[in-house]
């Protein structure tokens, strides 16, 4: 945690979020540097004076050992873009989060993940759509993400965890300040089956400014957002726009033209998300269906010489099928047939162009 430590302290410094960190690391090269650097320094590298001046106030009143001591006596676990565990696809979106805290971990079963978000005045009818979505997801081994706020949010965890399946939530404050506070015991079954995440530091109080900006990470993580029932000013509204920016899928439940609920979902429906009628729509447009096949396949069929080259050159990075060909010197066809094989095993993906990426770099090397 040597390099760590240094993201960890720049998350403390109001005004430095991820344009800024990744000015200051291009410019010094790594965060331990940018963290050290003169008032002269960090003014070359483009901060302004009073940002200047809030690194040093920081730097100057912290103890940072402490405070990572502090971090890491919670159980709270830290990644940084700089990580191999980093979500592939949260990084793809326009700045992502430099630092992740969690309670819990990331799985390779998470690069199949779907938001359910909505009204915290949920109705029996959105209940139960929510409910049966949740499980459904769930049953077929997608990860379920939301953010542990009243109504929807909690009912799509709890349904999740009743399934058995993994889902994770994403706060508005730091991990160790779970609101609302009667979510906490919630939390801790999510934290064993899945992760309960921010981009906040611990210590941050759930403030209403931090909520919408986390959104973005909700639909960050997933493949498509399913607004289950909002109202016309509903924060979910906000996770939706925030996946159509990002090229995500959007799902509305339709509902009632006069109810309160409804007009939100109503309203993206009318404006081109897909309407939720049974749960199998999201596993058809997603083609989810496969998604136990190929984790079943993932399980039964082993790593071959050929699989071990490709994950040695294959990362968090889009990488073109002429230079991965290129780097493991094998056939075209050989390395054609074998990146097939692997993106339905779950391993990799084609994120568009011919560009493949890694889902699961923690797979282990190949023995003979």
């Amino acid at each position: 945690m040597m390099d760590k430590k240094f993201w960890v302290a720049f998350t403390l410094v109001k005004g430095i979020g991820a344009v800024r960190l990744r000015a200051l690391l291009d410019y010094f090269g790594d965060a331990e540097s940018a963290w050290n650097a003169s008032p002269f320094d960090l003014a070359s590298a483009g901060l302004t004076a009073k940002l200047a001046q809030r690194v040093l106030e920081t730097r100057a009143s912290l103890n940072l050992e402490q405070y990572l001591a502090q971090i890491e006596a919670q159980g709270i676990n830290v990644l940084t873009w700089a990580d191999p565990e980093y979500p592939a696809k949260l990084k793809e979106i326009d700045q992502p989060p430099p630092v992740l805290y969690l309670r819990g971990n990331f799985s390779s079963e998470d690069a199949w993940a779907v938001a359910i978000v909505g009204t915290r005045a949920v109705t029996a009818y959105g209940r139960q759509v929510a409910e049966e979505t949740a499980a459904a997801l769930a049953q077929n081994g997608v990860t379920v993400v939301s953010g542990l706020a009243r109504g929807v949010d909690a009912v799509a965890h709890s349904a999740a965890l009743k399934a058995g399946g993994r889902t994770l939530a994403i706060l508005g404050s730091g991990v160790d300040r779970i609101y609302p506070p009667e979510h906490r015991a919630m939390a801790e079954k999510i934290a064993l089956q899945g992760a309960v995440i921010s981009d906040y530091a611990p210590g941050t109080p759930p403030e209403s400014a931090n909520f919408p900006p986390r959104n973005r990470i909700i639909s960050g993580l997933s493949l498509a957002v399913v607004v289950i029932e909002a109202a016309e000013t509903s924060g979910a509204l906000i996770t939706a726009a925030f996946a159509a920016e990002q090229g995500r899928d959007v799902f509305a439940l339709p509902g009632n033209i006069f109810a309160p609920q409804s007009k939100g979902t109503n309203r993206l429906i009318a404006s081109g998300a897909k309407p939720l009628l049974v749960a199998r729509d999201i596993l058809d447009a997603l083609d989810l269906t496969r998604n136990v096949e190929r984790r079943e396949i993932r399980k039964v069929l082993p790593a071959d010489p050929t699989e071990a080259s490709l994950f040695q050159v294959i990362g968090s990075q889009p990488l073109h099928v002429d230079e991965i060909r290129a780097q493991t010197g094998l056939p075209i066809d050989q390395v054609s047939s074998t990146l097939a094989m692997m993106e339905i095993k779950g391993l990799i993906r084609q994120v568009g162009g011919m560009h493949y990426v890694a889902v699961r770099e923690e797979q282990a090397p190949y023995q003979p």
